[in-house]
């Protein structure tokens, strides 16, 4: 078979089959394409088709659809005659002829064979006296009696010489006669694609490369579809018609919230794709549509449909049928249970997206609730806690007692086996109680309990609207029962960055009115998110309150044992102290060692004290969470907080491509319907790796989102970097320094130095002397105050610069290398080539840093331009095979193993590390055929080495 690269994702293969065919190459004669609807069957034929053409070879169509008289051998007469008619040499008359005298002798008599018989050779003498080949496509929709006329001539009239390929959909029930099919030589199904080329047909329709989670998205909203081009296609044009994806650094995602993706298109167009061969007429649609959005508010089952039945006895058999007709073409699945589901999760969306018929689809869930209750009396909720959701979709037509009844014996059933739905089924039950009810606030601590517990942010933020009820009942006073759920509601809000002045604010005037409540309402400002408030103050209460037994509420003790046993007294909740800490590590100094005091003795070692700094110097809530509270405060939600912290941990890691990803994330996120608050230190964090990557616009783009009202210093750091770059120092040292003076005034000291020794470094790159000694000035003064390693280290740092010690400068780099933080390790290679009168080497290692996180454009870095001035070689290293000549690194370490250095005082004279030096060392050994550095010292004193560029020059020695 022909190889060839087809413009259908996942089509070469096929494309080239049908393209041999229909060029009469092989021995396959006539090919059937099948597949199933939107399989791309027509699309293969066509490109095959334009293959052949641009080759010379002739394609006739056999326009069945359009041929004149009955179906049969007669419709199959005109239609071979009109491709006869396109076959211009002079013999047309006489086949038309042939053809028609054989009709006319059998009229009225079984001849349909000899009508066959010559239709097959009139075909074959045109095509031997000018090829051609003939294409069949639809094929499901021809008449039978044509079908089985054209597959009995094949089978046994072939015209010799004659190459065919015919295209139908053998999966429509009541598909074209399987005669047809029996006639072909080689029957080519069109598989389903695969997952990877299902995410390059997408970058194909959408002309940019994209995250995968677009692909995954679209994949999972098609179910048994997902391998169907037709279908993926029409998910992605119905995203872009719905604002559905966001471009971001030249890549398209998916904005958050967008899981029930729907197809484009007319509700016919859609069900072609989705259930081809569903009768398409108007009864059926309207009850599909109905389906549709019964299963989509509640758990719908069979045993419901016969329910609906009952209600209109007139319409049971429609009802009946139109189930039948679901299930049999696989739109509806059953579970064990009964429970009915669309199969395509994108079909329902679309069916959803239409209004209902029945506008009083709420008194179909009341009357499925009714049902319930009639058979089983009150014990229906704990039976069948499912009746929570039609309760809720029934609305006002249940009662408020019945529904809160049902409603609280439902959740206390989901709690052990689906608590998202019993922390629905706790909050819909709080909308059916009086705001005044004693047994709301005991209700509000269990599904507080249960969310936390089962890392459910959208139950905790959930909590905010009967929170604000129940406390509007009281004017007087907020219930000092209700600190545990507004803590609770607190904590979640501040993962997802919803501070107490912005939106969603409404819940944070009941938590500030609680105890501990104006700690953790300020806490969000000291990591970020929103604007800064007030530090921590040493006269907070001690504790928030402890979670408490559930208070009795409305239903009886039945109602209360089923939901207060999953509320247990000791589900404690973060502490005063706890949030006195998270606040002080931002400014260190005396409030961090006074709220490190009021923990219990040994309640935080070095080691997470460590992580909380580095943490709040990133403005990471998330990570000095998970360092003090990480039996407390559970990970997993997917929150703003958290991806912000897995993207601090790929950029210290160096992965910088990967925190690009939780960037983008981020913002697709927060931009989607759901209840989030924007990330600004990941745009800033985002503006920096491209400033550093040396894409200076796509850095200006990000940064052009953070409002200059930002003032934690890592805001500061990068638009300084920002501003240095784009070629205006003296704007950039001004700009750094009013940020110095607002995060000190701010109380924002962790991550301070980072800006600093960016001052003094670009100070010393202007050589500024005035900027370097007023930045270690500000350094001693932190260092001081706030008593932070980190400061201490660039202040070591800074002083080894002005001292020209740059083995000082080794020392904070092997910490660096130590901890993984690569951005003080950059920091370091910066400074050493400051420090030493030799800089080229701490270049040279900067320049490799550079290329292995993907910079570009070093030339226009401050590295490149001094990097230019002492000639060191700017282009991005590449691998060197085995056999290839050594370099200028090689000879310096081998210098270095001829004269006894160990690793590690290689590795300190490179500024690498040890294991980089171990990596080279490995390579020459395998390049020289040593098998020691023994043997390597002294191959390269005998000068043995000189034929692989290490030569033993005895002035180096």
């Amino acid at each position: 078979m022909s190889q060839h690269r087809s413009t259908l994702v996942g089509r070469d293969d096929d494309v080239g089959a049908v393209a041999d065919t229909l060029r009469g190459v092989g021995p396959v004669r006539t090919l059937a394409i099948t597949g199933a609807a939107g399989a791309g069957k027509s699309a293969v034929l066509k490109e095959a088709w334009q293959i052949a053409a641009g080759e010379g070879v002739t394609v006739r169509r056999l326009a069945w659809e359009s041929a004149e008289g009955e179906p049969g051998v007669p419709a199959l007469v005109d239609a071979v005659c009109r491709v006869l008619a396109g076959i211009h040499d002079g013999r047309l008359p006489v086949r038309i002829t042939e053809i028609r005298r054989a009709e006319l002798r059998t009229d009225g008599r079984d001849g349909d064979l000899t009508v066959l018989s010559t239709m097959g050779r009139m075909l074959a003498d045109a095509a031997h006296y000018v090829p051609f080949a003939l294409v069949l496509d639809d094929c499901e929709r021809m008449p039978a009696k044509t079908a089985s006329a054209l597959g009995l001539m094949l089978r046994a009239f072939r015209p010799a010489g004659l190459p065919v390929v015919m295209a139908y959909d053998t999966q429509t029930p009541g598909h074209a006669d399987p005669g047809l099919l029996a006639a072909a030589d080689r029957v080519l199904e069109l598989a389903p694609l695969t997952g990877h080329d299902v995410r390059a047909l997408v970058e194909q329709r959408l002309g940019r490369p994209t995250e995968p989670e677009v692909a995954q998205a679209v994949t999972r909203s098609l179910g048994p579809l997902a391998g169907n081009p037709q279908a993926v296609l029409c998910v992605l044009d119905a995203l872009v018609e719905d604002a559905g994806l966001l471009e971001l650094d030249g890549r398209i995602l998916l904005v958050g919230g967008q899981d029930c993706l729907r197809p484009t298109g007319t509700l016919a167009e859609v069900c072609r794709v989705a259930c081809p061969g569903l009768p398409l007429d108007e009864e059926v649609l309207m009850r599909t549509v109905v389906f549709a959005h019964l299963t989509g508010a509640a758990d719908f089952r069979l045993s419901d449909v016969q329910d609906m039945a009952r209600w209109k006895p007139g319409h049971a058999a429609a009802v009946a049928r139109t189930v039948d007709w679901l299930v049999t073409h696989r739109v509806l699945t059953i579970d064990g249970s009964g429970g009915l589901a669309f199969a395509v999760p994108a079909f329902a969306a679309a069916l959803r997206a239409t209004p209902p018929p029945l506008p009083d689809l709420p008194s179909a869930h009341a009357r499925i609730v009714a049902s319930a209750l009639g058979r089983m009396g009150p014990a229906a909720g704990a039976d069948h806690p499912r009746l929570a959701e039609h309760v809720v979709a029934a609305g006002e037509l249940v009662e408020d007692a019945d529904a809160a009844r049902l409603l609280l014996t439902a959740a206390g059933a989901y709690a052990g086996t689906a608590p998202d739905r019993a922390v629905r089924a706790y909050l819909a039950a709080l909308r059916r109680l009086p705001g005044d009810d004693p047994g709301r606030v005991g209700i509000l601590q269990t599904a507080a309990v249960l969310a936390w517990r089962n890392a459910d942010p959208a139950g905790l933020l959930a909590l905010g609207e009967p929170l604000c009820a129940t406390a509007a009942a009281r004017p007087d006073a907020v219930p000092a029962d209700l600190a545990d759920p507004a803590a609770t509601w607190g904590v979640a809000a501040l993962y997802e960055h919803l501070w107490a002045d912005g939106k969603g604010a409404e819940p944070w005037r009941v938590v500030r009115q609680l105890p501990g409540g104006a700690e953790l309402a300020a806490l969000g400002s000291r990591y970020g998110i929103g604007p800064v408030m007030p530090g921590p103050h040493r006269d907070a209460p001690a504790r928030v309150p402890a979670q408490r037994r559930a208070a009795q509420p409305a239903g009886g003790p039945d109602v209360i044992a089923a939901h207060s046993a999953v509320c247990p007294p000791d589900a404690a909740m973060p502490s005063s102290a706890h949030l006195r800490l998270l606040a002080a590590v931002v400014s260190g100094g005396d409030a961090l060692r006074a709220a490190r005091d009021d923990l219990l003795p040994q309640a935080l070692g070095d080691a997470a004290l460590e992580s909380m700094r580095i943490a709040a110097g990133y403005g990471d809530l998330a990570g000095a969470f998970a360092a003090v509270l990480s039996e407390v405060c559970r990970t997993g939600w997917g929150t703003v907080a958290e991806r912000y912290h897995a993207m601090v941990d790929a950029y210290r890691a160096g992965r910088w491509e990967e925190a690009l990803a939780c960037a983008r994330r981020i913002e697709a996120y927060v931009r989607g319907p759901g209840a989030a608050g924007p990330s600004v230190l990941a745009r800033v964090l985002a503006a920096e790796i491209h400033c550093a990557t040396g894409d200076q616009q796509r850095a200006l783009a990000w940064l052009g989102q953070v409002p200059d009202t930002v003032v934690h210093p890592l805001g500061g750091w990068v638009r300084l970097g920002v501003r240095y770059r784009s070629g205006d120092p003296d704007e950039a040292f001004d700009g750094g320094w009013r940020d110095v003076r607002r995060a000190r005034e701010s109380g924002l000291l962790e991550g301070l130095e980072r800006l600093l020794g960016r001052l003094f470094l670009y100070g010393g790159y202007e050589d500024r002397p005035e900027i370097t000694h007023r930045a270690v000035s500000e350094l001693e003064a932190l260092y001081e105050e706030s008593g932070s390693p980190r400061a201490g280290e660039v202040l070591l740092l800074a002083r080894s610069v002005l001292r020209r010690a740059p083995d000082r400068v080794r020392q904070v780099l092997d910490l660096a290398w130590e901890r993984g933080d690569l951005p003080l390790r950059l920091l370091c290679l910066d400074m050493g080539a400051l420090a030493d009168s030799e800089p080229e080497l701490w270049l040279a290692a900067a320049i490799e840093e550079a290329h292995a996180l993907g910079a570009r454009h070093i030339e226009r870095s401050p590295l490149g331009h001094r990097a230019r001035a002492y000639g060191l070689t700017l282009s991005s290293p590449r691998r060197r095979a085995a056999d290839e000549g050594a370099g200028e690194l090689d000879l310096r370490l081998v210098e270095m193993v001829g004269g006894g250095a160990t690793n590690r005082q290689i590795a300190v004279r490179l500024a690498c590390s040890e294991k980089t030096v171990e990596q080279h060392l490995t390579r020459l050994f395998r390049q020289t055929g040593c098998r020691s550095r023994s043997e390597l010292a002294a191959a390269w004193l005998d000068g043995r080495l000189a034929g692989l560029g290490l030569p033993a020059d005895p002035r180096r020695r």
